[in-house]
């Protein structure tokens, strides 16, 4: 957990151990350092609009939150797998621009159509939904992003490089661990769900089931498609998966 934490958030914790079977034990419980920082931004919307702001604003916090307690480090990943993928350029070519600093035209395209329908589905959600739904989509969807962590770095998807963090996660977490983390989270997301839309617990089970369901499957296919581009992932790839299952999830529970 402290390795989790360590990686995925900006608290302070000590991390005794930067070995393999450390990162695999990191990788399966980072759904809970997602918890974390979905329960620390759901306050943090529910106090802005327990003070009289607006959805909008309360929104835009809950958003904002997330990328505080990550050094903003998977909108980066996001950003630079854009630009990578985006080139058109042999895999080689790819990791070069996405390790590069600054962020190019596909990076930021990506950037300004992510984060404003982040805000806008937590702004729909928040203001119709009432405080409680919202609140359960900031949480449901930060715990999915991680999730799709965990998926990424299961048994058989390799390091597109020999050095960085996706080389030092990737293939620690056994595929047989990684669904049941999956699952679990799936499961527990449904009956979040349903006690939120007490009134019809059915449909509130299945809609946050589904979104959870289908965050975790487009961010399978990005991975898969990184896999061909790149030949594996790194840490950009990570950061990546986890703004694409996030953003997903939240859509999905736009239609609900």
């Amino acid at each position: 957990m402290r390795f989790a934490l360590g990686t995925f958030t900006v608290l302070p914790v000590n991390v005794p151990r930067w070995d393999r079977d450390s990162a695999r034990r990191g990788m399966e419980w980072a759904p809970l350092a997602g918890l974390l920082v979905g329960l620390t931004a759901a306050v943090a919307g529910l106090l802005m609009l327990l003070l009289g702001t607006s959805s909008l604003l309360a929104a835009v916090v809950s958003v904002a939150v997330p990328a505080v307690l990550t050094r903003a480090l998977h909108l980066d990943g996001l950003a630079d797998v854009a630009d990578g993928l985006g080139s058109a350029k042999p895999a080689e070519d790819a990791l070069r621009i996405m390790k590069q600093p600054d962020i190019g035209p596909f990076g930021v395209v990506t950037l300004v159509l992510v984060l404003p329908a982040q805000i806008a589905v937590l702004n729909e959600l928040y203001d119709q939904g009432g405080w409680a739904s919202g609140a359960l989509a900031v949480i449901v969807s930060a715990v999915t992003a991680r999730t799709a962590l965990t998926l990424a770095a299961r048994s058989g998807v390799p390091a597109a490089r020999p050095e960085g963090l996706g080389s030092f996660v990737a293939g620690t977490v056994p595929v047989r661990t990684a669904v049941v983390v999956a699952a679990s989270v799936a499961v527990l997301s449904a009956a979040a769900g349903a006690v939120v839309g007490w009134w019809n617990p059915l449909f509130g089970a299945v809609s946050y089931l589904f979104a959870v369901v289908l965050g975790l499957a487009v961010a399978e296919l990005l991975l898969r498609h990184c896999r061909r581009r790149l030949g594996g992932v790194t840490g950009d790839v990570f950061g990546a998966l986890a703004e694409c299952a996030a953003t997903v999830t939240l859509v999905v529970l736009a239609f609900g």
